[in-house]
């Protein structure tokens, strides 16, 4: 019981030792950082960057274009029950394009009918800038919308009847960007850095020989890994569930709280479970950073072929709508994360039995 005791207090002071060290890690520390900026003002970073990506999210933002040509009527009967553009009808094509030339006007659309009665319609936009990026996505949508009022019009002249296209949902974009790309963030970069941390530290301890000095009674290779494994593991849903609570004070609401720190613990018992593996196997930091990249970037091809992303999963956790996918998908990934646990105390039991 005594030897128990002992050797608990052994790894506690370990793990103790391995957080401590984190003040003195500037890139550790400045990444935390971040991730409180983000957390803390999420609700200004939203509005910000969604309407970077969607001006029709923010008052005022509408694009305005010019439309000419010999059949305008289609394009300026979709851009007027469409939010984002401003489409201004320009009977003179050399007016719309001296327009464009002196910024009043993003883009020219020139809309005309060939021999076959289809429309065709020639875009004149600027060539570079993020501008140009957010001009093409809302032009896109217009465009598409003016095809399938066109389709529509000539289904009579069909072999088969088009499927109907569902009506837009109308979602707001906010709710998006903060589920699918805000949430997702905030709560797997804890996980990566902790891998990363996992990765240096051991490394470090094998390349000053320090990890020789901790193997001292009555700890083992085996329990010296538990303890740093463990507290560097933990240290992400830690974080996770600050960043919950800074969301939820910005008016953020968040389904399924404790599934969603649980679901990050056990990413991180799988991400920090390869790092140490890695650590162990390469003796060099920058190789095994190298590896703990590309396993990192291997995991995340190995996620994109799921019947649901990662980050899916926590969008749907968080607003709650999990379906039975999800639940399976999240007991796999509890399951991956303990047998991730084990095979690496087995394996670094089996290595310390092999070097003796």
């Amino acid at each position: 019981m005594l030897g128990s005791e002992a050797t608990w207090s052994a790894k506690w002071a370990i793990a103790r030792r391995e957080l401590a060290s984190l003040r003195t890690e500037k890139t550790i520390v400045l990444a935390i950082v971040i991730q409180v900026f983000i957390a803390a003002f999420s609700s200004f970073l939203v509005v910000g960057l969604v309407s970077l990506y969607d001006p029709t999210s923010v008052e005022g933002g509408e694009l305005v274009v010019a439309v000419t040509g010999d059949d305008p009527e289609a394009l300026l009967a979709a851009a007027a029950e469409r939010d984002g553009i401003d489409a201004r009808w320009a009977s003179d094509r050399s007016s719309a394009y001296s327009a464009f030339e002196e910024r009043r006007v993003a883009a020219v659309l020139d809309a005309s009918r060939d021999a076959d009665g289809r429309l065709a319609v020639r875009v004149t936009a600027p060539d570079e800038g993020i501008g140009t990026t957010l001009l093409i996505v809302e032009l896109r949508g217009l465009l598409e919308d003016v095809e399938r009022t066109e389709r529509a019009s000539s289904v009579d002249r069909l072999e088969t009847v088009p499927l109907a296209v569902p009506a837009d949902a109308g979602a707001s974009p906010y709710f998006g960007f903060t589920y699918t790309v805000l949430l997702p963030l905030l709560l797997f970069l804890p996980v990566f850095i902790s891998g990363s941390i996992v990765v240096d530290s051991l490394t470090e301890e094998r390349q000053r020989g320090t990890l020789e000095l901790l193997r001292v009674a009555p700890l083992s290779l085996a329990d010296v890994v538990d303890a740093k494994l463990v507290s560097m593991a933990a240290l992400a849903p830690v974080q996770a569930i600050a960043w919950l609570v800074l969301l939820v004070l910005n008016g953020t609401a968040v389904a399924n709280v404790p599934a969603l720190v649980i679901l990050v613990a056990a990413l991180a018992l799988i991400v920090v479970g390869a790092g140490v593996a890695i650590a162990l196997v390469a003796p060099d930091r920058r190789q095994a950073q190298l590896l703990f990249s590309g396993t990192v970037i291997g995991i995340l091809v190995v996620a994109s072929v799921l019947p649901e992303h990662p980050a899916n999963t926590v969008a749907k956790l968080a607003v709650g709508s999990a379906t039975s996918v999800t639940w399976l998908l999240f007991a796999g990934y509890c399951l991956l994360g303990a047998a991730t646990f084990f095979g690496v105390r087995w394996g670094v039991a089996r290595l310390e039995a092999e070097s003796l």
